[in-house]
């Protein structure tokens, strides 16, 4: 699986590790690494089966196969603690692994996540899988920036856009993988076994996400036992991309905070 550490290189700074959400790419947290570098040795990872990361996933992949796949990575680095923060899928990730590993997760972050599918998401995963099954490349890649950035930061930034598609085009992913992971954002369901995660909990939600509704993060922050919401009104499904610098703050201000409680112990 093909990882980058980024940010401090003391052996004392804590570890950060970002998960991305469907397509799997370390690149994806890009406008991150110099914020929270400053003080935290940076863990990017692409996704098995994406990115430089190749694999044949199986018919049954899973989140917690993903779970189970990070694990191992962690394991080969000798982290044995970390800070977490995941983007959509990767805070599903989070979630399974805060649950079944709650040594290892000190704090964790999820971005526009959820505990289950809600109709109006499941509706957007179908318009994909049939985009993925009989339209060009091209037209999947244009509907995930829909899914993904709100409308005036599409017009604003509409050629930085056309030079990412354009690069995605030429390292377009595997079809068969990309099918797989969405079946398995799709089947995911951890909201019966909330109450379990005792993990200290950031929820950052954006209002205006068009594919996963802020009123999921609401039910997250509502039933895990340590949680917080932090939900912005403006910012899209990849708000980490489209507002950084409060993306950023927010974050910082969390796990900070999180810190001195835990050294005032």
């Amino acid at each position: 699986m093909h990882y980058e550490w980024h940010g401090s290189q003391a052996d004392s700074a804590p570890v950060l590790v970002f998960s991305s959400g469907l397509g799997g790419s370390a690149h994806y947290w890009k406008g991150q690494l110099a914020a929270l570098g400053k003080d935290y040795r940076i863990l990017l990872y692409d996704h098995a089966g994406t990115g430089r990361s190749p694999a044949t996933l199986p018919d049954d992949y899973s989140i917690e196969h993903m779970a189970d796949e990070l694990l191992t990575l962690l394991a080969s680095l000798s982290v044995s603690r970390c800070d977490f923060v995941g983007h959509a899928l990767g805070g599903l990730v989070g979630l399974v692994l805060a649950k079944t590993q709650p040594a290892l997760i000190n704090n964790l972050v999820v971005v526009n996540a959820w505990s289950q599918p809600n109709p109006h998401t499941l509706r957007c995963f179908a318009i994909r899988k049939t985009l993925l099954a009989n339209c060009e490349p091209q037209m999947f890649l244009q509907m995930q920036a829909l899914i993904l950035y709100p409308p005036d930061y599409i017009a604003r930034h509409i050629t930085e856009l056309e030079q990412e598609e354009a690069h995605m085009l030429a390292h377009f992913p595997n079809q068969p993988n990309l099918l797989k992971r969405i079946e398995a954002l799709s089947q995911f369901d951890i909201d019966a076994t909330l109450a379990q995660i005792q993990t200290r909990t950031l929820v950052y939600a954006n209002k205006d996400d068009v594919l996963v509704p802020w009123q999921q993060s609401l039910k997250l922050a509502n039933k895990l036992p340590n949680a917080q919401l932090q939900a912005f009104d403006y910012g899209g499904h990849a708000s980490s991309v489209t507002t950084p610098d409060t993306f950023n703050n927010t974050l910082l201000t969390f796990l900070s905070t999180q810190q001195q409680a835990a050294q005032a112990v």
